[in-house]
């Protein structure tokens, strides 16, 4: 069994904003798989399918970013899911506006979703699917700002690209490993 996890804030407020890429994505594979993410459990909305003949848990933490690792840890626990069946996908502002990086362990790199998790489960050793969110581009601009701030018009349709290579990162990952879709999709 993987578990899929796409990080993010909940409630309208934060709808379209930077930091919920990983909501969004678990909407697109949803949707791709006609599957619901309606199921409330451990502090998230989840729904199940199959991915390359795996059973799969699509999960939205609901505990707001930086409490992410409370919900996850629980699917882990009750679902006695390997840590390296564990796929976050999030935001990074390190990466330019688009690109995407699969990690299979490692720091949080700043990331208080990836922070919490890797403190909760007391690994770094899940592979993480990050969406690059770019950067703010004044030095003076808020970082919590930036990211709860909203995509630009022109952002959207190169974001939806990344989605899309995101969920094929994931299915490449549980067909073939992270070194596998590492070497598909990083630097592209």
């Amino acid at each position: 069994m993987y578990l899929i996890a796409g990080l993010g804030n909940p409630g309208t407020k934060y709808e379209m904003t930077r930091h919920n890429i990983g909501f969004h994505t678990i909407d697109y594979i949803a949707d791709e798989l006609g599957v619901k993410v309606k199921k409330l459990k451990y502090k998230a909305l989840y729904g199940e399918c199959e991915i390359n003949g795996e059973k799969v848990l699509l999960v939205k933490p609901q505990t707001f970013m930086n409490l992410s690792g409370e919900s996850i840890v629980e699917f882990v626990k009750f679902f006695k899911i390997p840590i390296e069946n564990v796929i976050i996908i999030s935001d990074d502002i390190a990466l330019d506006t688009g690109r995407i990086r699969v990690r299979g362990k490692g720091s949080a790199g700043g990331h208080n979703g990836l922070k919490s998790i890797i403190y909760m489960l007391n690994s770094d050793a899940f592979p993480r699917v990050r969406i690059g969110v770019g950067a703010p581009q004044h030095k003076d601009h808020e970082l919590a700002d930036f990211v709860l701030g909203r995509f630009a018009k022109d952002e959207i349709p190169v974001l939806e690209e990344a989605i899309v290579k995101a969920y094929k990162a994931s299915k490449e990952i549980i067909a073939r490993g992270y070194e596998s879709a590492m070497n598909k999709y990083n630097g592209k």
